[in-house]
């Protein structure tokens, strides 16, 4: 067969894997990640192993060792055959017994040591692997999560970094090992016989086909199967993170379906990375069952010739012996890396993610920020988005100014809070805190002077002592008492019977609305820092827990640069200046009175507003 023809043939059978692979139904939740060359990939991880290159060069020594001690125990079982059995004589047995069991127990002494260096390298070496990709998507900004599955992201961090320990520590030790033993037991053949050896090379090239047909069909398929799991994962968390929205709507049969249809896809992938994997096996047997009996033949007529005896021949057989396992080994390695290659290419596309808020190099740490916040000439656009989201803000709040921001939903609020945050920098204009470009803040700084207050209050499934403490881990008991004081929060944690150690449950499911926001609240009053933001602190909470709610944030907000972002247009009325946004500029500005005095669109808004709720309250007194 012609090389173009073999080409040709092989393209053919790609060509139906994938066609199989894109059998059924099924979503791109989650995109395929970019191919990199293997070669890449490793270059790309090697260096996580650098605390433990002395161990592993300890390892290559012992992997060395290993069958070099092997190769003389088994030519102790030639010295046996030849000069006990065959001669009758049990007296050599004196001195071959010993050596033979020496031998023995210092293989396996090296084997077990080695094996457990190898774990020990591993284990770690994945430890330092995980943490830092963890800490470098802890570090990505907002947008990255915003346009990702947080299912997927899990499935990558918990399940594809698994694999890549097979290109940098598994892969290595396998490698190395399989060479060493190839080439020990390789060159013990040919000084034994070469004719018998040449017999054994011819295997070479059939062992070497296999292998690189079989392994680039089976990446293909390792790469959906990878893909498909990070959907499952994704439609998983999703599903679950809104369990009382499908069960509310009956969708539990269309959730399960959208699950199963993913995890038949990976199904289909999996089960063909096992048959690629169980072809071989058939094979390398068929190859070694052909090059034995070629090999006896020889041997035998050897014998006869008194070229050989019969202590050399099974030496020699247990020579072919040894080099098939580590053949075979490099042969499932190449197949193994192959399909793990489709994980590490996974982790490799967010580990290039960069994120779009870093430190310039010669950044400097905002020292006592008063809270003077300006905007000047600001204008952002986000990444994607013909349309800017903010255009032209010119605004300047002095210390200690509380100052709403008011609008239709896009009009451009959040996104100018986001930007004092540093959430974002401004594609155009300047935002300054104490009259400092914030890109020559550290980002650290710049977010430490700043609470958030958000309408979806965020909390971990910890105690109510560690979700307030979030916000100051370093605060003292008496700081944390005082501010769930000013929160309203000491007497209804206290009421609990274990007090602040009371666990929230996830996302604060335990506590109230209410209680969850007045937690928040002494959570950014305990931070100490000079500017605030609230985005619709209340929205969500009846009538009674706004009220409760209202007195700590008045609270909050005393001495703060404030910036309240909301709908209610009732709750604003206090703010020291109101910004009306409307298709991200600012159309109007002013305190409450001289906006209604004016009749712009402000005062339109709030008599849709006072107009609103008239007919709702005349809408219960008919119904009581």
């Amino acid at each position: 067969m012609s090389v173009r023809s073999k080409s040709a043939n092989g393209g053919a059978i790609r060509s139906r894997l994938a066609k199989y692979l894109q059998g059924g139904e099924g979503s791109e939740v989650v995109a395929p990640a970019p191919p990199v060359p293997i070669r890449d990939i490793f270059r790309h991880f090697w260096p996580y192993a650098q605390p433990y290159r002395r161990y592993i060069t300890l390892s290559v020594v012992l992997m060395a060792a290993t069958p070099l001690l092997q190769g003389a125990r088994l030519y102790m079982v030639k010295i046996t055959v030849d000069e006990v059995l065959l001669k009758a004589n049990l007296r050599p047995m004196l001195w071959i017994a010993p050596i033979t069991i020496g031998l023995t127990l210092l293989v396996g002494a090296l084997s077990f040591f080695n094996a457990y260096l190898s774990s020990w390298i591993g284990e770690r070496f994945m430890a330092n692997l995980r943490g830092h990709f963890f800490d470098h998507l802890q570090g990505l900004s907002l947008p990255f999560f915003q346009q990702r599955r947080l299912g997927d992201v899990l499935a990558r961090l918990l399940g594809d970094t698994g694999v890549i320990g097979t290109f940098v520590i598994s892969g290595v030790a396998t490698a190395l090992s399989a060479i060493f033993a190839i080439f020990v037991f390789g060159v013990g053949m040919f000084l034994i016989d070469w004719r018998l050896a040449l017999i054994f090379s011819l295997t070479a090239p059939v062992f070497v086909t296999t292998v690189r047909m079989l392994s680039r069909l089976t990446k293909g398929a390792a790469r959906e199967r990878s893909r498909r799991g990070g959907a499952m994962m994704a439609y998983a968390e999703e599903s679950f993170s809104n369990i009382a929205l499908v069960q509310a709507n009956n969708q539990q049969d269309r959730e399960s379906a959208k699950f199963r249809t993913e995890s038949m896809a990976a199904l289909r992938a999996g089960v063909i990375v096992t048959r690629l994997r169980a072809i071989f096996s058939p094979t390398t047997d068929l190859v070694q069952a052909i090059a034995g009996l070629g090999i006896i033949t020889v041997g035998t007529v050897g014998i006869k010739d008194g070229r050989l005896t019969l202590g050399v021949l099974l030496l020699f057989v247990a020579y072919t012996q040894q080099l098939y396992g580590p053949m075979r080994g490099l042969a499932r390695l190449y197949q193994t890396t192959y399909a793990a290659s489709a994980g590490a290419e996974r982790v490799i596309e967010f580990l290039d993610e960069q994120p779009e808020v870093v430190d310039r190099p010669r950044a400097e740490n905002l020292q006592k920020p008063h809270g003077a916040v300006e905007f000047d000439d600001v204008s952002f656009t986000y990444p994607g988005s013909a349309q800017p989201a903010l255009r032209n803000i010119t605004i300047s709040l002095e210390p200690g100014q509380k100052v709403a921001l008011v609008g239709h939903s896009g009009a451009g609020k959040s996104t100018l809070a986001r930007l004092v945050l540093r959430f974002h920098d401004p594609s155009s204009g300047v935002v300054k805190i104490d009259g400092k470009d914030l890109r020559d803040l550290t980002v650290t700084s710049v977010r430490d002077s700043s609470a958030l207050l958000l309408q979806d209050t965020l909390m971990f499934d910890g105690s109510v002592r560690e979700n307030i403490l979030y916000g100051n881990p370093s605060a003292s008991e008496d700081e944390l008492i005082e501010a769930a004081r000013a929160a309203d929060a000491h007497d209804f944690i206290t009421r609990f019977s274990d007090g602040y150690d009371t666990g929230v449950g996830q996302r604060g499911s335990r506590l109230s609305g209410g209680q969850r926001q007045r937690v928040a609240i002494a959570r950014a009053m305990i931070r100490s820092a000079p500017i605030l933001i609230l985005d619709e602190p209340t929205t969500g909470l009846d009538a009674d827990s706004s009220h409760k709610v209202l007195h700590p944030l008045r609270r909050l907000m005393a001495g703060r640069t404030t910036l309240m972002i909301s709908h209610n247009l009732m709750t604003v009325r206090d703010a020291d200046v109101i910004l009306l946004l409307e298709d991200g500029r600012i159309a109007e500005t002013g305190s409450h009175d001289e906006l209604i005095e004016r009749n712009g669109l402000y005062a339109h808004f709030v008599r849709l507003q006072t107009e609103s709720r008239e007919d709702v309250s005349a809408a219960g007194t008919r119904v009581s």
